[in-house]
């Protein structure tokens, strides 16, 4: 059976990379994934692009997990030699748009979940969702099906991993933030400077350190991403705009995080939101203990995931490498695909 599924988990990524899903656009593979349901004879249910199913023997006395990935993709970038959405087999890799990130986690999970979809007498029901809207981090995607599907014990979220458990990852802050100053002629050198202070709260985001750190995730990281000032050269503007992207460890929330910036910096600094906090799963956790069992190794992710929108324990595990992802000529071995359908079901075996 496992065989089977994994020949028929290939197909089906071939198909989702020939069909064009970037993100909030995903009707044509929401479309393929329910036609994996119906050939496998499974009860599925669609909200918007987001396809879900429970076991069939679900009994809402046991708890739940979730297996969980995504079908859009972010658009090819101009680096590509290879047609993105053309699913070339060579050497072992299959290319195309989303091979890595994340279609082969999503057709092992498919495939996992298919494996055990039919079995009685399980230990915990399995749920899962093919999400959209990931990786533009939208309102339609994972976290608007938190409120439709059962309550969640906790997760297995598929992305690219290699296979080793991500038992953590860090969370992210999108600051928008405002230097104000005094506007006049350049000629008269006010002080009141809004680029100069700017500036000065500039160099205490590159220089602040966070004083605990995570055991995973190290560092929480600042970086100034953006800036605009100014609209002709003799006038010092009243204001200076930038924008700072924080990497948040499980060490801090991300307000507590927002409220230590905004008592150091003299810039007003607002949060574009403060929903995609970091996650974690203890290393004692069952799942993990599973994959330790299997010779996978823990880490801490520094890219974010729909784990962020999770309040649940959940771990990161997938097919694939998170260095290819986003990448020119993305691809995913073949074989990575066999190997991750046979880990994640060992694992999951090992608590069910």
């Amino acid at each position: 059976m496992i065989n089977q599924l994994t020949k028929e988990a290939v197909a089906l990524l071939k198909n989702l990379i020939s069909t064009p899903s970037l993100s909030g656009e995903e009707a044509g593979t929401a479309l393929l994934i329910e036609a994996w349901f119906r050939s496998n004879n499974m009860t599925f249910k669609r909200d918007k692009n987001n396809v879900w199913a429970q076991n069939k023997h679900f009994d809402a006395a046991k708890k739940t997990i979730l297996l969980n990935s995504h079908h859009d993709t972010v658009k090819p970038n101009k680096g590509y030699t290879k047609d993105p959405f053309n699913p070339e087999i060579s050497d072992g890799k299959l290319y195309g748009l989303g091979s890595n990130d994340a279609g082969g986690c999503l057709v092992s999970l498919l495939a996992t979940f298919t494996y055990f979809y039919n079995t009685k007498d399980l230990k915990y029901n399995f749920v899962i969702v093919a999400s959209a809207e990931e990786e533009s981090s939208g309102q339609h995607g994972l976290n608007s099906m938190l409120k439709i599907i059962p309550p969640i014990d906790f997760a297995i979220i598929g992305e690219p991993t290699l296979m080793q458990l991500a038992i953590s990852e860090k969370g992210l802050l999108v600051l928008d933030c405002k230097a104000n100053g005094t506007p006049g002629h350049a000629a008269h050198g006010i002080a009141d400077n809004a680029i100069y202070n700017a500036i000065e709260d500039i160099n205490w985001f590159q220089n602040f350190e966070f004083p605990k750190k995570s055991e995973t995730l190290g560092k929480v990281k600042m970086t100034v991403t953006q800036i605009e000032a100014g609209s002709q050269h003799n006038v010092i503007p009243a204001n200076c705009n930038y924008v700072v992207d924080v990497r948040v460890t499980d060490a801090y929330s991300n307000q507590e995080v927002l409220e230590i910036i905004q008592a150091n910096v003299k810039s007003e600094v607002t949060a574009r939101s403060l929903r995609l906090n970091s996650s974690s799963i203890p290393k004692e956790h069952p799942v993990v203990q599973a994959g330790i069992k299997l010779g996978r190794e823990t880490y801490g992710s520094p890219t974010l995931s729909d784990q962020s929108v999770l309040s649940c324990p959940s771990l990161k595990l997938g097919p694939g490498q998170s260095l290819r992802s986003h990448t020119a000529d993305e691809f995913i071995y073949i074989q990575e695909i066999e190997e991750g359908i046979d880990l994640y079901i060992k694992i999951l075996n090992e608590i069910v």
